[in-house]
């Protein structure tokens, strides 16, 4: 259990700096780190540091493919967590 929230700590850390440094090279318009990257890191588990960045940075927050999708990762990942403790602890009767 210490491992998991070790990763998530980091995993949320990193997305928070990987948003933070995207929005860094828009604004001088450098090379671009791709939505999917950014995607895929909410979706590995960064998602409460996606949105957090999102918001923090002002980025992304007119794209509808982060503004909901973003907020959808979350829950999903919320739901498997909750049934992955469900299932290792199950209610006797």
């Amino acid at each position: 259990m210490k491992i998991f929230v070790f990763y998530l700590l980091i995993i949320n850390i990193s997305t928070f700096v990987l948003y933070g440094w995207d929005k860094f090279k828009a604004l001088r318009e450098w090379s671009r780190i791709s939505e999917n990257d950014l995607l895929l890191a909410a979706a590995l588990g960064g998602s409460v540091g996606a949105i957090t960045a999102m918001y923090y940075f002002r980025h992304k927050t007119r794209h509808l493919k982060f503004k909901l999708g973003l907020p959808l990762i979350l829950i999903a990942q919320l739901a498997g967590v909750y049934f992955l403790i469900i299932s290792a602890n199950p209610v006797s009767g």
